[in-house]
Order: structure tokens, then sequence, then C-alpha cells
């Protein structure tokens, strides 16, 4: 009986040992480096603190419609603008959290220059929204009207997801919540050709710049983001 007690007790202290313990060295907080990731190169775009590494499209300052709370970027309503980065880049990774409102709508450019009214008519765009209750067919994750994916790894909206792409002239990837969604190469003959069948053929600068800054869309919907790390292949 004495063994049988002490073996349970043993055990039990062994459980709560476990479910105490700590994040190993390399597990990151939000909006902080592992130290696999710095040795790898990745930096940050946003502390947590502030938005010192953006600014409005075609503006100095940011709108106070993106907000900065609890460690989130959250565009808090229409009206806000586009943001970019005040850096470009051309190869490059980026992965970073983000939750959409429910039937909400955003967008994540890349390559995007000031040379238009507009981002989206030099930047291609990453889609952001509610898959569930969105109102647009092309689907998060998706390089919009180019490259969709026949698999769906959201979270609901409201909830975390985490979007991981990788640009580089010879291919550029799409990860979402880890799954790959796609993969093309763009100024492709193929890229081309899907280019030409899009909204995107009226536009005669849409894709062609090889650098430019990343570009988060106020599309008039609350959305937030967190974690937004940066990788240059240059």
């Amino acid at each position: 009986m004495k063994r049988s007690i002490l073996f349970s007790a043993a055990f039990l202290g062994l459980i709560s040992l476990v479910g105490c313990e700590k994040p190993s060295a390399d597990e990151a907080a939000p909006n902080s480096l592992s130290e696999s990731e710095k040795a790898d190169g990745w930096a940050l775009l946003f502390n947590g603190n502030d938005m010192s590494s953006f600014r409005n499209y075609k503006k100095e300052g940011v709108n106070d419609k993106w907000v900065v709370k609890d460690g989130e970027i959250t565009l808090t309503g229409k009206g806000g603008g586009d943001i970019v980065t005040k850096d470009q880049y051309a190869a490059f990774e980026i992965k970073f959290d983000y939750k959409i409102s429910p039937e909400g709508n955003s967008g994540f450019m890349y390559h995007v220059t000031e040379t238009e009214d507009t981002p989206w008519r030099t930047g291609p765009e990453v889609q952001i929204q509610d898959n569930v209750d969105g109102h647009d067919p092309q689907k998060a994750g998706w390089l919009y009207q180019l490259y969709p994916s026949e698999v769906d790894t959201t979270n609901p909206a409201g909830e975390w997801n985490t979007l991981h792409v990788k640009v580089t002239p010879e291919q550029c990837e799409h990860f979402m919540n880890g799954t790959k969604y796609c993969e093309y190469v763009k100024g492709s003959a193929e890229w081309d050709e899907k280019v030409a069948a899009s909204k995107f053929s009226k536009f005669e600068n849409f894709g062609k710049p090889t650098k430019g800054h990343i570009n988060f869309q106020d599309h008039g919907n609350v959305v937030s983001f967190r974690n937004m790390k940066l990788k240059s292949l240059d």
C-alpha cells in the first residue's frame, strides 16, 4: 500500500513539473525574435510598441485609425488608409499573424511603388479575409485573382492566423498556418497570361516592379496584426 501511495505521489509530482515547464530559450514571445531567428537573419517590422517602421501610402505619418494596443497593430475603422513600410524590399521572406473581423476583408501587398493612385496597381495582393462570411470570392492566402489554393487552413474570424510569404525572382511561395497554398514565378510566361486575364491587365505597371514597399490594406474593416517579421534575401 505504501509503495502504491509513494508511486502515485511521485507520478503526480512529475505531472505537475511537466505542466509548469518553462518555454525553451528558442521560443520567442509575441513581437520578439527567437535565437534561431536572429541567427537566420530575421528582423522585426513591429516591436509591439509603435509603428516606427510604417507610414501611410504617399504620406509622412500614420493615420490615428491605426492603433497600437496590447502588442497589436489594429485598423479600427475605415479611413485609416493603407500603410507601407518605410523601407523597400526585393527578395525577402515575411511572416505575420493577422486577426480579421467577422465578414472582414484586408490584404498584404509587396513590391508596391508610389507611382499610382493606389498600391494595388503596382503590388500583387495576398488576400486577407473572413473566409466563411466574407464577401469576396478570393480567399485568404491566395494571390488575388492570380494564384488560388485548393485548401483552406484558416482559423475563423476573430482568431489569429499566421501568413508566411517568400518572394524571390526564382520562385514565390505562400503558406497559411504552416500549409503551403501556392507557388509561382513573378514575371514568368504563366504569370503574364494570368495577369492578362485579370482586372490588373488595365494597369501597365502592375506586377512590373521587382523592388518596393510592403503594404497592409485598409479595406474598411477592422483587422489586427502582430509578430511581423522579415528576412531580406537580397
